[in-house]
């Protein structure tokens, strides 16, 4: 059935002018796909748009009229039509997907498909090459290297929005193809479950975000979008190992023979009828390049959507991922000379455990281009150690459902409701039961046609163990103006809040002499994040590229930081040695404020294809209520320098990848204590004072495609051998070797 739209123009029909007709279908130019919602223009005035086959049909006075077709991603196509009383005309529109970069389609910014250029937010997009090429087997591998994102320790930090609380809590949200993938417990990101070799793209936002996404997006959100296939089956294959080289001192060398790590992956993506049928999976072993540490992983998932026919626009899908894991974490080493490498054998920490994830969907897309979402995860947790004081099961419940309202071609207003159920069974912090209630609205207008506004709200209820937490409303705004050709302005301001994680707020344990005290008082935190920024579209011959230029600003109030301190049981008890620990306080304010410039471009030098990528963030992170040294926040650098270079020619590639992170200028100062520094981390105050300086890291790449189908890799991380350190007692790998064989079947 079509979906007709028909354009009557109130002079012509005065003049009883006779009509045509013009019909027609749009489809993708590659994958032959019928394209739903292109909008279609007449004569730059009023048009109509394609329905769920991509068919179109228009009834125009006779005469000459320019159709124009523009659809996010692709490029736009024109058409000038001469039309004759009664006539036909019949169309078939193929549309080519854009080569420009500031085309490339986003979701993450308003909940639908946006132009990169049209939002009004900071947004890193990192592609399946990136990946790929480098050899990438866990997603923050990848981060560490984006402009503007540190991890420390496995914990996520945008523009120095975080510092380091221990592994429990997270001010930056974790989504994969749009819901939470958080742990219900500790509130923290287990990287290496993520589905890294069935990405379709990574959507980075800098900045609160907590409108559309709730707590946790306090610092902003990381998106993983999964792919599903095209029109041809696609199977990949990657196989691959390496080894640990000796440290730059002999010193740290525990070993007999060099550490190896080993895995491999694969990738499955086919059509059968109206079934999108996806399949992923992914083995890793690594003896570890420090003693007692060591992972041995396997994961799988299995993503299934069906389009119906019968019922045009509806789709329900079914994905689903499980991982089991046997690995010893490395916490404290034994001392920081010849046993940094060596962990003290009061602090290791061998686990077994396993994660697992269902997703069902419900989607339901209107002739007119509005989208009814209902969604929902179960995402469980469980870790098992020989300390049985440690074990902790976790369950996070969540299911959101978002209605998607298209106002003619020009207004997107995006609602929802979110409900989720959190349940913790754990010795770690004893048992716990919580659950979350949100509404959300936003609203994205163009204006004037170079003008874009957005604005939201957000209310959000939380209740732990029949205690209500809210937030009062939270509201973003933003505008985007298109000052000139390829160049784009954008300002924005938004609010964020963060309600404690469970283990924040109860863990109670003793790991290596490193006490840690529950804090049942624990309040929710909060804050607002703003920025100007500019984008440049860039062409010069060959040349096609993108540079964005920010300006940002951070508070936050009631900021949670794990604090260094004497907490007796009781205050009026006299205290003891067992009294001193870490504590999750909230210290007060925090304020963050930098400039942040991006470039992207791809080329040719001749026969050489070239494709750059990196940039500059400058952080000054203060704590205003301070002075002196003791202002700067802890676990912060105030310059990170990221670049990567690629270079191909023929069937050969070579690449190089740039980072520099200057000095970490404050730690907790329990650490560097001349008497206690030294019974937490052995040697570590003079440690600090030689290696706890700024480092840059070099990795080398080559590649050749021996074949459509084969192609090897070498990957030399670390490559002039740099002894670094990350949060206290945690030195990064030593130089490393990867050799990886990909086969696309």
């Amino acid at each position: 059935m079509l979906w007709t739209g028909w354009l009557f123009f109130p002079g012509q029909l005065l003049s009883g002018q006779t009509h045509g007709t013009i019909s027609g279908t749009v489809v993708d130019e590659g994958s032959g796909e019928p394209l739903i919602a292109v909008n279609i223009s007449v004569d730059r005035r009023s048009g109509t748009a394609t329905d769920l086959n991509g068919v179109f049909l228009l009834t125009l006075d006779v005469g000459e009229h320019l159709i124009e077709f523009s659809y996010v991603g692709y490029s736009d196509q024109q058409k000038m039509i001469t039309l004759r009383e009664g006539e036909v005309i019949r169309l078939e529109i193929g549309m080519k997907v854009s080569s420009k970069m500031l085309d490339e389609v986003v979701i993450s910014a308003g909940k639908y498909e946006q132009k990169l250029s049209e939002i009004t937010v900071s947004m890193e997009v990192i592609k399946p090459h990136q990946l790929s090429n480098q050899n990438i087997v866990s997603l923050d591998m990848i981060l560490e290297k984006t402009p503007g994102i540190s991890i420390l320790d496995g914990q996520p930090s945008i523009r120095g929005g975080s510092g380091y609380s221990y592994g429990a809590g997270s001010r930056v949200l974790m989504l994969v193809d749009d819901l939470p993938m958080i742990s219900a417990d500790a509130g923290d990101i287990k990287w290496n479950y993520m589905p890294v070799e069935n990405l379709s793209q990574v959507e980075v936002i800098k900045g609160a975000s907590s409108v559309l996404y709730g707590s946790s997006a306090l610092n902003g959100v990381i998106n993983l979008r999964t792919r599903f296939p095209g029109n041809e089956p696609v199977t990949e294959v990657t196989l691959f190992g390496g080894a640990f080289m000796k440290p730059s001192r002999k010193e740290l060398i525990w070993w007999d023979r060099q550490p190896l790590f080993a895995g491999g992956s694969f990738s499955h993506l086919r059509k059968r009828g109206n079934l999108d049928i996806s399949l992923g999976g992914n083995y890793f072993k690594d003896e570890g390049y420090r003693k007692g540490e060591y992972v041995n992983r396997i994961r799988g998932n299995v993503g299934l959507r069906y389009r119906f026919k019968k019922i045009q626009g509806l789709t329900v899908g079914l994905a689903t991922s499980a991982m089991y894991i046997d690995k010893g974490d490395f916490l404290l080493w034994q001392d920081a000379d010849s046993g940094a490498f060596r962990q003290n054998p009061e602090s290791m920490t061998p686990l077994t455990g396993y994660r697992y994830n269902i997703d069902p969907s419900v989607e339901y897309s209107t002739r007119g281009g509005d989208k009814h979402s209902l969604k929902a995860r179960l995402f469980g947790v469980k870790n098992t150690t020989l300390n049985t004081e440690q074990n902790s099961a976790s369950k996070l419940w969540y299911a959101e459902y978002r209605y998607l309202k298209r106002f003619r071609s020009w207004i997107n207003w995006t609602s929802g409701i979110t409900f989720s159920r959190n349940i913790i069974i754990a010795n770690l912090y004893e048992n716990h039961m919580g659950s979350n209630t949100s509404v959300y609205s936003q609203i994205d207008a163009d204006l004037y046609k170079r003008l874009k506004i957005s604005s939201g709200v957000r209310w959000e209820f939380n209740t732990l163990d029949g205690d209500l937490y809210y937030s009062i409303p939270v509201l973003r705004a933003g505008l985007n103006y298109q000052a000139g050709e390829g160049t784009f302005l954008r300002a924005s301001i938004g609010q964020g809040y963060r309600f404690p994680s469970v283990a924040e707020k109860f863990t109670d344990t003793n790991i290596g002499g490193l006490k840690i005290f529950p804090n049942p008082d624990l309040e929710p935190e909060r804050g607002w994040s703003t920025e100007l920024g500019v984008k440049q579209d860039l062409k010069l011959g060959s040349w096609i590229g993108l540079a964005d230029l920010a300006l940002f600003w951070t508070e936050y109030y009631n900021m949670i930081e794990f604090t260094f301190g004497v907490y007796p049981p009781n205050p009026d008890d006299i205290p003891t040695f067992d009294d001193v620990g870490f504590k999750a306080l909230n210290i007060g304010t925090a304020r963050i404020n930098g400039v942040e410039g991006t470039l992207s471009a791809t080329g040719r030098a001749g026969p050489v294809g070239l494709r750059l990528s990196g940039g500059y963030t400058f952080i000054n992170p203060v704590d205003p209520s301070f002075s002196d040294s003791l202002q700067i926040l802890k676990y912060r650098r105030r310059h990170l320098l990221k670049w990567d270079l690629e270079a191909s020619i023929w069937k050969i590639f070579a690449g190089i990848n740039f980072q520099y992170n200057s000095r970490m200028v404050n730690v907790d100062d329990v650490f560097l204590d001349p008497f206690i520094g030294e019974l937490l981390l052995p040697g570590f105050p003079g440690y600090w004072e030689e290696f706890g300086t700024g480092y840059t890291l070099i990795d080398f790449r080559m590649g050749w495609s021996i074949t459509e189908v084969i192609r090897i890799n070498a990957i030399l991380r670390n490559a002039f051998n740099v002894e670094y350190l990350g949060r206290p007692g945690d030195i990064g790998p030593p130089r490393n070797i990867t050799l990886q064989l990909r086969l696309d079947l």
